[in-house]
């Protein structure tokens, strides 16, 4: 009996200066598409202290960069990996990754479902 491939979807919330390098990498190991927003947060650490002339500044949101990918045919070890690997500095405020299985994806243009909707047909 063959398991049913799973849907995922997979929100990583990185430092702006990575998107580039990320979307090389994701390319690279076979996803085909991705949404991207610049979003504003703050985690644990709840934001910092600046000086912006002469004054201290209390910035707790910070600029961030969310990227979110469907995948039904990568796996989803590879993918973790992978934006782990390009957005790990090691410092605080490397972001975060989610992960969701998700029910159902639907191809508006053709109705397919399921993988087939996440599939690329080249098309």
């Amino acid at each position: 009996m063959s398991e049913e491939k799973k849907i995922y979807k997979v929100d990583a919330v990185i430092r702006p200066e990575k998107l580039e390098e990320l979307k090389d990498k994701l390319y690279e190991i076979g996803v085909t598409g991705i949404t991207v927003t610049e979003v504003y947060g703050c985690g644990l650490t709840r934001g910092q202290e600046e000086i912006y002339r002469g004054s201290v500044l209390y910035v707790n949101l910070l600029p961030k960069i969310k990227v979110e990918i469907v995948i039904y045919e990568t796996p989803l070890d590879t993918l973790i990996d992978t934006i782990r690997g390009v957005c790990n500095t090691g410092h605080v405020g490397d972001g975060k990754i989610f992960v969701s299985e998700l029910y159902t994806a639907v191809k508006i243009r053709t109705g397919e479902r399921g993988g087939a909707a996440i599939i690329d047909d080249k098309a």
